[in-house]
């Protein structure tokens, strides 16, 4: 957060990244957080190289090697918000505590809220998206891979079966800082 006396050291800032499998809710989760927040927000599919997301379209799920490139990139979007002092809003699947220790490693911004939803909610999403390269073949790759946010990690568990806006109320109450 920039210091109203006007001083350009960058204070504490946060960086929310909203996880979860496909059709978690992330996307649209983020996009009312933005709008509400007025932060800056990046949409973590777009960070992956164009084999990610061919090998995704094709129904291949990807490898810990395909990965580790696009969480290095989104790491670099998150440093350079912090580097700006900007608060911050991020959508990553970040399936694996290794993928999440990743995000967060010099990134003392990083807070995670881990989206979850019912098995048949989550595929009638994806099944309902259009538009987007990741099959619904792919979603149970995705749940066999998840581990859940831990307890030491910082963050919060929210379920999107019923409402995403309960899930907004929810993620603004309890976000540091507040």
């Amino acid at each position: 957060m920039k210091d109203p006396s006007g001083d350009a050291t960058p204070g504490p800032t946060i960086t929310i990244v909203l996880m979860g499998v496909s059709g978690s809710g992330k996307s649209s989760v983020m996009k009312r957080l933005a709008r509400h927040l007025g932060w800056p927000a990046a949409e973590g599919d777009a960070f992956h190289s164009p084999e990610n997301v061919a090998k995704m379209a094709s129904g291949v799920p990807l490898t810990d090697e395909d990965r580790w490139p696009w969480l290095d990139a989104l790491a670099a979007w998150i440093g350079e918000r912090e580097r700006a002092g900007e608060n911050a809003l991020v959508t990553c699947s970040a399936l694996k505590r290794e993928y999440r220790d990743r995000l967060r490693d010099g990134h003392p911004s990083v807070w995670f809220v881990h989206l979850t939803a019912g098995r048949a909610i989550l595929a009638e999403r994806v099944e309902r998206r259009r538009g987007h390269y990741m099959p619904a073949s792919l979603l149970a790759s995705q749940l066999s891979t998840l581990e859940p946010l831990a307890a030491d990690e910082p963050g919060i568990t929210l379920s999107t079966d019923l409402s995403k806006g309960r899930a907004i109320e929810a993620i603004l109450a309890r976000m540091p800082g507040r």
